[in-house]
């Protein structure tokens, strides 16, 4: 139990620049608080005794501002950044090392029975605001930008933003254990405005030169029957 407290303090330590001490780390981060509370309810839930779980998630519910259901599976190294708001759905399984910021929800789309929230890999960052939503599985080392809605599985090594989530970034860069620089996801959104923007000015060239070729077969028709009236 104890060295597992340990891997989740040097896990905030290693992901949060603003964490001073241990005892700050012990007595301020409702991350950790969040954790140890879902180990002592999801240990009971395993043995059945249900209502009692979910008493105690409740509990750190209204402490952290972070609801983890008992029955969610989570590995080693999970970091949630401030918390408030993180939803964690009961069939929903997170990898080690993984980064949750404010507002994260790992959802489900309907009231079936059975499996019907996300699998996270290892070394996964979602950012603020994003919504996973379904039984599907996100891979190793994904980067899930802030806001994004991913609906669909993810594969491994791969940076998905947007609304709904589209993947963006597929092996084509070098994918850290934990990446934290949200300010350098790339922004389809603006890509394709761009390209739009481009291809306006290529069209507006082109209808300037057709224009312009059209006023010049005026102006040699007009001289021609001008030249014919002459005759």
């Amino acid at each position: 139990m104890f060295s597992r407290i340990k891997k989740e303090i040097n896990a905030i330590f290693e992901r949060d620049p603003a964490a001073k001490s241990v005892l700050e780390v012990l007595l301020c981060y409702p991350s950790l608080h969040a954790i140890l509370f879902h180990r002592l309810a999801h240990a009971l839930y395993k043995r059945k005794f249900f209502v009692i779980a979910r008493f105690i998630s409740q509990v750190a519910r209204f402490l952290t501002g972070i609801e983890i259901h008992p029955g969610a599976k989570i590995g080693e190294g999970l970091f949630i950044d401030h918390g408030s708001g993180v939803v964690i759905g009961e069939t929903a399984e997170i990898g080690d090392n993984v980064t949750i910021y404010q507002g994260v929800t790992l959802g489900g789309t309907g009231k079936e029975k059975g499996k019907r929230h996300p699998t996270i890999g290892n070394n996964v960052v979602i950012g603020s605001g994003a919504k996973v939503l379904g039984p599907f599985t996100v891979g190793d080392n994904v980067k899930i930008g802030a806001g994004s809605v991913v609906l669909k599985p993810v594969p491994s090594n791969c940076t998905v933003v947007g609304v709904p989530g589209r993947i963006v970034v597929r092996d084509g860069q070098k994918i850290e254990p934990v990446d934290l620089r949200h300010d350098q996801l790339p922004d389809p959104i603006a890509d394709m405005l761009l390209q739009m923007q481009t291809q306006i000015e290529n069209l507006e060239k082109k209808l300037k030169e057709v224009e312009a070729e059209c006023c010049q077969l005026r102006e040699k028709s007009g001289r021609g029957q001008e030249s014919n009236g002459d005759l």
